[in-house]
């Protein structure tokens, strides 16, 4: 039988790029290559492509579709010539979603789907556009600051006041903790104290300053030199640093301030050059500063403690650190955290922090506030990080010194990261112990603004998604005449009590900060009116054949017997009785499907008869059905089995479960709602995929090998069994997994 197909293979071969071997045995036939291995699925050889199977009884616009990956379709691989061989659509899963298109700053690229649209051209395949609206892989960064709240003007101008930046104070220093540039002062009597190598010499006197590009800054120095001196002072950061010249008297203790104007770096340092000054030079302090006119601000909280209660950040060292809370010992007599630390390592040996499960904002100022004291002094470290990145630093806000006298801090920095989630202080240099209350973290907002009106929020979001859909719609070109205008709308609760599923958001989401939900701001009811009618303009205007737009409202879990059903009952609710009234146009409906077989014999027969009332429902609604993203995994008494684990026998189950779901489509749907069915997943989920992982979800293997699901698939078009599989070795239980 493999050799009735070699007519097939070697055409196919010449015109398009020739795969591995492995690969090629698979398309359009399985090649046993070990029989004594691989016996039991010599049967597979015996089937052809899948397109082959559609039924001649069904809609003579059916579309079988693969979900494909844009990039590997691009490539011509194995999984385009797949596609080109068995389907006739194809849709992308990630490629024409919001958040692969859309930037930060509202720019749109649409590169990717240019490029797609044309190789499904040249390969004769249709496309559905997959998704125009969805609350999921949304740029929420974006679609957020279109409506922040707004300042308003008022008129009047702030009180100019100057914001300390930075202050070193060298009686906390023990040794040098900065960048060494071949001399290193030292430090005795609290002071930093330079003499002259005999030769040209510099060094830092302060770094990992947070300052802002644009700005003005102030240097003053405690200084006292041996002698009258000419010295360079610079500050900046490397490829931004500004020289200036400081003369001291010589012989006195005296403050020497610079300014420095339009700094260029996000991140600053002071760097001392006495150059071939041959006398000493004692520093007690630096101090940095900046003026700007004051702005009302309200404090915004992200994280307070005053320890009055049990909670406090966790902290860890190799330096053998306690975190506790002690009772009174705060400035004014109530509890404080306490961390003693027996031994002096480098600073980040010692560390507590403060987790955050929402990112912070890359860009923006963060401030850090407290009392602190210690048994002697010290300097606390204090940063933000992205544990999740390697630890990476997202910012640094500086050192904090401290003596044995309590002292209020505040710091700020500017959070360079998009991945930061961490607020973390560092003190494994200081033996001892040290002392923090009124721990607060806050962003600031100003004090002057307000919300927009719900109807300004509502406009600003119609004009976004028509420059979405207007873009995508042009990218296209006319030739995607099926889309899922929006996907998994409905929810899984009814919360008002009026027997129907709730739409989707972020007041019932478990993860509000990550996904947009639209239909909070177009209303529930104006949601899908709004997009469909955005659709149908923006097609036309593109190009488009307006008789030939499909728009269809995709869901998952329509089948599921938890509900009896009640989403899909919930989703024909919202199509008949509130959207299409409000001029909605709503061609069809699409169920995911991604559906696991069950074991348990009277489980899997319940599951059976809910997809079986699904397409009764879906057939009465009299719009298109679509079976848009099928796949399926395997479960047992011990969860779910891998395809490492899934044996011959359990595959054979999938097949026939597979077999079954498709010919019940073409059974109950009517054949002019018969849209098509997707199968989501070509191969089997590698064990590190973000979908379904490890699980036997594929009609091929991870080597393009046709597993038993695709004979099930296969029969299910056909409406019966094509080949008869081959017998299950012995009782089953010597199967063996699949290779």
């Amino acid at each position: 039988m493999v050799m009735k197909h070699l007519d097939k293979l070697i055409p196919m071969a010449m015109g398009l790029a020739m795969l591995t071997s492995c690969a090629d045995n698979d398309m359009p036939f399985f090649a046993v290559t070990d029989p004594g291995t691989n016996a039991q699925y010599a049967y597979l050889n015996e089937y052809d492509v899948l397109k082959n199977y559609i039924p001649s009884t069904a809609n003579p616009n059916f579309k079988l579709g693969l979900g494909v990956d844009a990039g590997s379709f691009a490539d011509g691989n194995a999984q385009y010539q797949i596609a080109v061989t068995n389907f006739n659509e194809v849709t992308p899963g990630n490629e024409m979603k919001y958040a692969s298109i859309v930037h930060d700053d509202g720019f749109m690229d649409f590169g990717t789907v240019e490029s797609f649209v044309q190789d499904a051209k040249d390969a004769g395949l249709t496309i559905y556009g997959h998704t125009l609206a969805w609350h999921s892989q949304q740029n929420v960064k974006y679609l957020n600051s279109l409506i922040a709240d707004r300042v308003i003007d008022t008129g009047e101008s702030g009180e100019v006041v100057e914001t300390e930046d930075a202050y070193v104070d060298y009686s906390t220093f023990t040794s040098f903790p900065y960048f060494v540039m071949g001399y290193t002062p030292e430090f005795k009597d609290g002071c930093m104290v330079s003499t002259y190598p005999g030769e040209w010499y510099q060094y830092f006197i302060a770094d990992k300053i947070p300052t802002e590009i644009g700005q003005n800054y102030t240097v003053t120095l405690s200084i006292k030199t041996s002698a009258p001196a000419s010295m360079n002072l610079q500050f900046g950061n490397w490829g931004a640093l500004t020289d200036k010249t400081i003369n001291t008297t010589g012989g006195v203790w005296e403050e020497i301030t610079v300014d420095y104007t339009n700094c260029q770096t996000a991140e600053s340092f002071v760097v001392l050059q006495p150059g071939t000054f041959d006398g000493e030079v004692q520093l007690r302090w630096t101090r940095v500063t900046h003026s700007e006119e004051e702005e009302q601000v309200v404090n915004e909280y992200l994280y307070q403690n005053d320890f009055s209660g049990t909670e406090m950040p966790g902290g860890w060292g190799d330096t053998g650190p306690s975190f506790t809370i002690e009772q009174g010992a705060g400035p004014d007599g109530t509890a404080a955290y306490k961390i003693t630390n027996p031994k002096a390592m480098a600073s980040y040996q010692g560390q507590f922090a403060v987790d955050f499960d929402t990112p912070l904002t890359n860009g923006e100022k963060y401030f850090v506030s407290y009392w602190i004291k210690g048994s002697g002094s010290g300097n606390l470290g204090n940063g933000l990080q992205a544990p999740n990145a390697g630890y990476a630093s997202a910012g640094e806000f500086g050192n904090a010194a401290f003596n044995t006298e309590w002292k209020q801090v505040t710091l700020s920095c500017t959070c360079s990261r998009d991945d930061a989630t961490r607020l973390i202080f560092s003190f494994g240099d200081f033996v001892g112990d040290i002392y923090i209350d009124d721990l607060q973290f806050y962003i600031q907002k100003p004090a002057n603004m307000e919300p927009l009106t719900p109807e300004e929020k509502k406009d600003t979001l119609t004009w976004a998604m028509d420059q979405w859909i207007t873009g995508i719609m042009n990218a296209t070109g006319g030739y995607v005449t099926a889309w899922d205008a929006v996907n998994e709308a409905i929810s899984g609760g009814d919360s008002d009590g009026d027997g129907w599923f709730d739409l989707q958001s972020a007041d019932t989401s478990d993860d509000p900060a990550n996904n947009f939900y639209w239909q909070d701001y177009l209303t529930p009811e104006d949601y899908v009116p709004i997009v469909t009618k955005l659709a149908t303009q923006r097609f036309e205007e593109a190009g488009g054949d307006p008789s030939q737009l499909k728009l269809f409202i995709n869901d998952y879990n329509l089948e599921s017997a938890w509900d009896d059903n009640a989403k899909l009952k919930s989703m024909i609710h919202w199509i008949k009785d509130v959207w299409e009234p409000r001029g909605a146009k709503i061609d069809g409906i699409g169920s995911q499907m991604h559906v696991t077989y069950n074991l348990d014999e009277a489980a899997q027969k319940n599951q059976e008869d809910h997809i079986v009332k699904m397409f009764e429902l879906l057939a009465s609604s009299g719009k298109l059905v679509k079976i848009s993203e099928l796949d399926m995994g395997i479960t047992g008494p011990n969860g779910t089995i891998t395809t490492d684990q899934v044996t011959y026998e359990q595959q054979l189950k999938m097949a026939d479960f597979y077999k079954f779901i498709i010919e019940k489509y073409f059974e109950i749907i009517p054949q002019a709602q018969q849209y098509g069915i997707t199968q989501w997943c070509c191969t089997d989920s590698p064990a590190n995929s973000g979908w379904r992982p490890g699980e036997p979800v594929g009609l091929w293997d991870a080597n393009y090998s046709r597993t038993p699901s695709y004979g099930g698939f296969a029969n299910g078009l056909a409406g019966k069994v094509i080949v008869e599989p081959s017998p299950v070795p012995g009782d089953g239980s010597d199967a063996g997994a699949a290779e």
